[in-house]
């Protein structure tokens, strides 16, 4: 007896299974039609992700890749027009929720926080963390989506924070190619979740190939489950449950998802599942055929073994529908699916046709009045031929126009420029917005709070400094908590944490395995879940094992779903002067490029690293911070008010004043430019010092501009390499503030060698600036400013 109930079950899951193939056949005949630019599909994989998406429940997360459109239509966070609005690279938020346009197809992303910045209530949605391309980078991010739900479960102090957690019965739901499983980020997210056992289900989507190479080349034994049996866990051993199914067993994969659900959920237990059989009837993307390097055998073989077909010899072998029935119900999908696609396409159209209408118009009307009447009326024809027109078309056009016309009065070409005004600030929104906060918990919106002395404010070593100040966040913010290499026994190799987790316990501070791709991605996912992490690098060089992460993922986030998504993440880090080519660079300049997104803070001391911290807990923005490492032990004064006051970033502190030359620096540089001022004074040379405090953003207050405009001279020192951020600070001033015409000299940088540091005292002074260095170089602009006063040395 067939149950009216599952057949009706059956044949709603048919319907879905077809309208997503559809979907697919249909976007890469539109990107070879030049509708698109790009496009990668899921077809092969419908049936599973039905089967995935029917053990996802409220409150859950995924992290998967771009494959996984049926598993979003199933969940009801994607319909088909909003499939190929982001096809199209629809710029409305309305059209593409995922990411207004800024990806192409298949990433897809649920909106966490409102217009306003502020969370929405997690437990009452189906969520979806933000996808990136990087093969494999989605795993770390799953394992900190997973580590949330077990720190709701075990902190006590954070059952209160019931829009983020049902006492962590969440599950971390995550999938990956076959071939991506061969990287690291894959195996090192295995292993942080077997050690962590954390609710966190993986699904393989093997369809044998990575593009055109077969899983013989990418993995062991040809299996991802073979090869991780190790992981098995067994009545005496925690682990992993490993599962086996076929992406072609409509009843096997439900089972299959169902007991995988299960077990994550209940007994916080990390479950592995291999689909196996599965096809890629399109081949990998729109960028190739792969006719080009799969047999006419395996061809064959993904035609058989077809999900969509075998779940049709199911439903008729079942006797759950005829034929007929199938081919309607495929008829109908297929026709919504091309509806769809078509309302998609003008309503992303039809903005561009309204503007181009308008440029049309206007370039018509200035040509009557213009002496380029007929190159304008070459342009008004030209873009009214276009095919397929975007946005660059209409905007090019007008300014070859405006260049074209730079010669007529300003009462010729006045609407037309305004026109391009306002579509600047329209464009700039469409495409550059987000990518620091635009809400009131934006850093630059944090009310500044001094740092208080008074008589009872003892001298300290620095690390006291950072200890007291992590000792009373944790005490008053349960979603406080830090973690990292040596960070919970010990209280980190510096003692900052010293003593923190005997008094809090280990899901407020505790230590990880040496993994810093993962220790980041731990930071990711707990923060996407409304937490305020602070994720530990050992030392700034070991930043490049996490860089991926910090710079395709976190610092992209807020801008690539536009502010639909924020992860506020600390990561922690310590670095600059110290003797030996590990442990003691400062690579900053490479920070600055990959990090945009993200908020640099190089703090002088612990109590201004404290002030940050403060800052960047009460604002909604990632940052790193780091500390300078030889400013653990040196004596500072404890505030008074340590735990209340902050630091305003963005704003440099002028650390002494002078009228000869600026000297622009941060960090541990601070105080060999100190150094070297009290030199250069008691030779007549009177030095203006100024600690710019964060990297990013970089003095947004210009007093760094205003500064030079009263010296006339000015240096930028740090001790990246030549280049690094010494040429950005340089950059950012000479374009952003107006100083060209107040300098007397041409402005200098002071840098370390290209080289790391050699070892030894002796190879800290040869390597990185020293304060001979610095007074050196300040007398050498003094003396072509004045060489009788400053005769050559």
């Amino acid at each position: 007896m067939i149950s009216p109930l599952h057949k009706e079950e059956v044949l709603k899951d048919f319907k879905l299974a077809v309208t997503s193939r559809h979907a697919s056949l249909m976007g890469r005949k539109e990107v070879f039609m030049g509708k698109a630019k790009f496009g990668i599909f899921g077809d092969g994989k419908e049936l599973a992700q039905i089967a995935m998406a029917k053990a996802f429940q409220l409150g859950d997360f995924r992290s998967g890749y771009y494959r996984d459109q049926t598993f979003m239509m199933a969940i009801g966070e994607l319909n088909v027009q909003q499939y190929f609005a982001q096809l199209y690279a629809h710029t409305d938020v309305e059209a593409d929720p995922a990411s207004a346009g800024r990806l192409m197809n298949g990433h897809f992303a649920t909106r966490s926080i409102d217009a306003n910045g502020a969370w929405k209530d997690l437990t009452k949605k189906y969520n979806s963390a933000a996808d990136i391309s990087p093969t494999a980078a989605q795993m770390p991010k799953l394992l900190g989506l997973a580590y949330a739900s077990k720190l709701f479960r075990e902190n006590k102090g954070l059952k209160g924070l019931s829009q983020f957690s049902v006492n962590g019965n969440e599950v971390a739901w995550g999938t990956i190619g076959n071939a991506s499983t061969s990287e690291g980020m894959f195996f090192e997210s295995i292993n942080a979740a077997g050690v962590l056992q954390v609710p966190m289900v993986i699904s393989v989507w093997d369809d044998g190939y990575g593009i055109s190479v077969p899983k013989e080349y990418h993995t062991t034994k040809g299996s991802i489950s073979e090869v991780l049996m190790g992981f098995e866990r067994n009545e005496n051993e925690k682990g992993f449950e490993i599962i086996r199914v076929k992406g072609w067993d409509y009843e096997g994969l439900k089972q299959a998802f169902s007991h995988a659900g299960s077990v994550a959920r209940t007994s916080h237990v990390p479950v592995l599942i291999h689909v196996e059989d599965m096809t890629q009837p399109q081949g990998h993307s729109t960028s190739g055929s792969h006719e080009r390097y799969k047999s006419a055998e395996r061809l064959q073989w993904e035609k058989d073994w077809d999900c969509i077909a075998k779940f049709r010899e199911y439903i008729i072998s079942s006797g759950l529908a005829s034929d007929d029935t199938l081919d309607q119900i495929e008829s109908e999908a297929k026709a919504e699916v091309k509806k769809l696609k078509e309302a998609a396409w003008n309503e992303f159209s039809g903005e561009i046709k309204i503007e181009i209408q308008e440029v049309l118009q206007l370039l018509k009307s200035t040509a009557e009045k213009s002496t380029r009447k007929v190159v304008l009326l070459q342009l008004v024809e030209d873009l009214s031929k276009t095919i397929n027109p975007i946005r660059k078309d209409v905007i090019a056009t007008v300014r070859k126009a405006l260049l074209l016309l730079r010669f007529d009065s300003e009462s010729i070409k006045s609407e037309l420029r305004l026109w391009y005004k306002a579509q600047k600030e329209k464009n700039f929104d469409r495409y550059n917005s987000h990518l620091y906060s635009q809400t009131q918990w934006a850093v630059d919106k944090i009310e500044e709070v001094p740092v208080v002395y008074n008589e009872k404010s003892a001298m300290v070593d620095g690390r006291e400094i950072l200890q007291a100040f992590f000792d009373y966040t944790l005490e008053k913010d349960p979603r406080f908590f830090a973690f990292g290499e040596d960070v919970g026994k010990i209280g980190d190799v510096n003692q900052a944490f010293s003593g923190l987790q005997a008094k809090y316990g280990e899901s407020r501070v505790s230590d990880t395995g040496i993994r810093e791709c993962t220790i980041i991605g731990q930071g990711i996912g707990t923060a996407l879940r409304g937490l305020r992490p602070v994720a530990e690098i050992q030392y700034l060089d070991y930043l490049l094992y996490g860089l991926q992460m910090l710079s395709d993922d976190l610092a992209s986030l807020l801008y690539r779903t536009k502010g639909g998504q924020k992860a506020p993440l600390i990561v922690r880090t310590r670095g600059h002067r110290l003797e030996g080519v590990w442990h003691s660079g400062s690579p900053m300049g490479m920070i600055l490029s990959s990090l945009r997104g993200m908020i640099v803070c190089v703090p002088r001391d612990m109590t201004q690293a404290a002030g940050m911290y403060k800052t960047l807990l009460e604002a909604d923005e990632p940052a790193i911070v780091i500390e300078c490492l030889n400013g653990y032990r040196l004596k500072e004064k404890m505030p008074a008010n340590l735990g209340e006051y902050n630091v305003t970033l963005g704003k440099p502190e002028i650390l002494r004043e002078g009228k000869d030359l600026t000297i622009v620096t941060y960090g541990s540089m601070c105080r060999i430019v100190m150094e070297a001022a009290d030199d250069l004074d008691e030779i007549g040379i009177s030095v203006e010092v100024i600690d710019v405090q964060t990297l990013l953003p970089f003095d947004t207050f210009g007093i760094i501009g205003k500064s030079i405009k009263r010296t006339n001279r000015v240096i930028f020192a740090d001790e990246d390499v030549p280049g690094g951020a010494s040429a950005f600070m340089l950059q950012q001033v000479i374009e952003n503030q107006d100083i060209f015409k107040s300098l007397d000299s041409e402005p200098q940088t002071i840098a370390a060698k290209a080289h790391r540091p050699a070892y030894s005292s002796d190879g800290d002074y040869f390597s990185k600036p020293s304060v001979d260095d610095v007074v050196e170089k300040v007398y050498q602009v003094m003396h072509e400013s004045s060489p009788k006063k400053f005769p050559a040395l």
